[in-house]
């Protein structure tokens, strides 16, 4: 009787938390589509939803673990800490400077409006932005696992060693800045329809990098990426990583084809090594260095 009440607890939890994310996404439409205005106008509005959403799910992890070995740690902690700094900080201010700024000011002196954008109903605007961003993010990813120039600044993502609600921002800075482009600066849109937006994907973007055992009904999973797409996604060998590009639209894999069915626990490349901040930073560059060293070598050859 004892074990069967367990057993039905465990159950009922399970249905609550395969409930969660798309709740979350929920919430999230909700307050952007009726918060005060004091609030949706304030710049730090985002930031701070931003971080909360990644403060909560990073909880949620001690509270419903999906694989012991991808639990938390302080040096897991610590890393990515400094890159969801680095993202929100540097790259993002990189991005805005090199294209988002040089984007829109080729559309004022080129003359392109996109009033009829702005004039759709409020949820288009949203659901505009999500595919937008996530389009040119599809192609970006999968362009990375396709030519070796993109793969060396993607890599680095790949050679994590466990999923954690954070990790969609720990990579090579380089990778960083060429998935967070997009044409959306084009696009003349609502700043509650943008902010709403970005929330959405960064809610599917950290529950599909999360620690948490959560596996979505088919009305979410079906569009938005979940863990099981990711994580596969994130497997062993280079060739099965070669599918579910979606960061956050699931949807687009099934459209061009790259969608792909499984889960994996163990994650990472070559030796399953974990790389130190330094060796990401530097792995495009470890061809080219390797190069060097070893012209340094022959040059420092005694001549017979």
């Amino acid at each position: 009787m004892v074990a069967d009440a367990f057993a039905n607890d465990d159950g009922v939890k399970q249905k609550i938390f395969n409930l969660v994310p798309p709740a979350f996404v929920a919430v999230i439409v909700a307050f952007w589509a009726f918060a005060p205005k004091a609030l949706t106008d304030n710049g730090w509005t985002i930031i701070v939803t931003s971080a909360l959403i990644t403060v909560v799910v990073l909880g949620l992890e001690f509270v419903h673990e999906r694989h012991a070995g991808w639990r938390m740690n302080w040096r897991e902690f610590f890393t990515d800490l400094f890159y969801v700094v680095l993202s929100a900080t540097v790259i993002s201010w990189t991005a805005t400077a090199l294209a988002e700024e040089p984007l829109q000011a080729v559309k004022t002196s080129l003359g392109i409006t996109t009033q009829w954008a702005m004039h759709m109903p409020w949820l288009l605007q949203v659901a505009l932005v999500v595919f937008i961003m996530e389009f040119g993010q599809y192609w970006m990813h999968r362009l990375m696992h396709n030519s070796t120039p993109f793969w060396l600044t993607h890599a680095p993502h790949h050679h994590i060693t466990q999923l954690n609600a954070a990790k969609g921002a720990v990579g090579n800075p380089i990778e960083l800045f060429l998935i967070s482009l997009s044409v959306l600066a084009l696009f003349d849109l609502s700043p509650t329809a943008l902010f709403c937006g970005f929330n959405i994907l960064n809610v599917v973007s950290t529950f599909a990098h999360a620690n948490v055992r959560s596996d979505p009904p088919l009305f979410y999973s079906f569009f938005f990426t979940t863990i099981r797409h990711h994580s596969l996604h994130h497997s062993t060998d280079y060739e099965s990583t070669r599918c579910n590009y979606g960061n956050s639209l699931i949807l687009l894999d099934r459209i061009f084809g790259t969608y792909k069915e499984g889960e994996a626990s163990v994650v990472g490349q070559d030796d399953l090594r974990r790389l130190s901040i330094r060796e990401q930073f530097l792995f495009p560059f470890q061809p080219l260095i390797e190069r060097i060293r070893a012209g340094r070598g022959e040059h420092a050859q005694p001549a017979n």
